[in-house]
Formats: C-alpha cells, sequence, structure tokens
C-alpha cells in the first residue's frame, strides 16, 4: 500500500499519523506471519531504530481500538496482529505453532442480522496440523517403516512390568 494510503487509513480510523505508526502498520500489512507484538517490535526497530517497545505495545493497541488492524487470541502464549480485517479464518498449528489464514466460505453472514444482532464481524479459529507439518511427519513414519521393515521389535523390560498406580490392581 502506498504510503499516502496508510495515512488516510489511520486518519480514515481517527488514529493521528507518525512515523512509528506508520512504520508499524506497514509491517503487518506486508506480512502474512501474524506476528506477536515483540515480533513487530524486532522488525520494526531494524529501520527504526529509535522506536520504544512500549511505543509498539501501545501503537498496537491504539491500532486494534481503531479497527485498523485485529488482534487475534488464536494464540494462548501472545496475542498475534493481522492487518487484514476482512472476514477470513485463522488457522494455528499445533505442532510448528504457526498461524495462517484460510479460506472458507462460512463468512457469510456478515452485514446481516442473525436473532435481531446485526452482525459487523466475525471470527473463527482453526487449530490443527499444517500442511507443512503434516508432510513431515508422514516423511517420517515412511522412513520408520522402512528401517522397521523385517525387524523384530525390540522387547521392552516396561512390557512384563506390572501396573501399579490409582484405580489399578495387579493380578495374583
Amino acid at each position: 500500500m502506498a504510503p499516502e494510503k496508510r495515512m488516510a487509513r489511520l486518519r480514515n480510523s481517527g488514529v493521528t499519523p507518525t512515523m512509528q505508526r506508520l512504520a508499524i502498520l506497514e509491517f503487518l500489512e506486508s506480512t502474512k506471519s501474524h506476528p506477536t507484538a515483540d515480533e513487530v517490535y524486532t522488525t520494526v526497530h531494524k529501520s527504526c531504530p529509535t522506536i520504544a517497545r512500549a511505543t509498539v505495545y501501545n501503537t498496537l493497541e491504539a491500532l486494534t481500538k481503531a479497527g485498523t488492524i485485529l488482534q487475534l487470541t488464536v494464540d494462548p502464549g501472545a496475542a498475534r496482529y493481522d492487518a487484514d480485517t476482512g472476514p477470513h479464518v485463522h488457522f494455528r498449528c499445533r505442532v510448528c505453532e504457526r498461524v495462517y489464514d484460510i479460506d472458507t466460505r462460512q463468512q457469510r453472514c456478515l452485514g446481516h442480522e442473525v436473532d435481531g444482532h446485526q452482525i459487523e464481524s466475525v471470527r473463527t479459529y482453526a487449530f490443527g496440523v499444517c500442511a507443512s507439518c503434516r508432510g513431515e511427519r508422514e516423511s517420517e513414519v515412511t522412513a520408520s517403516e522402512r528401517d522397521s521393515r523385517g525387524k523384530k521389535p525390540k522387547a521392552s523390560s516396561d512390557a512384563a512390568r506390572p501396573l501399579k498406580g490409582k484405580g489399578v490392581r495387579n493380578a495374583p
């Protein structure tokens, strides 16, 4: 997005454009990685070395309140941010913990009324294993199957050990 359009986007949201705010918004518009506040700070600090961590946090909060960006709660460890405020679903991989935009056609209720309520936005989070991690896992399984073909499984010393613990009785 051109700097003039970015400035207009901030003004239209009621946010005064500053160099720091423009740099943060530019970074968020240029990435699909849904960065955390610390990741935003680390990246923006490279091109704007005088920016303070507090400025990044305060700007992200102001942009979120103004509706210029989305704050995602898909990650239990930290909030993530997205400059794409249009309707879309976020997917978080439980293996690599990356967050992706995924295409679904379920966002059709925007602008409509449901049970008397006017729908203005829909936030949907999906969780699972991403295509990249699934590919890695399938490769690992295939490799381990190749390695174990024709070999007897190793006897485990735990296999013959009786089970002990709450609710488990050992046979006499």
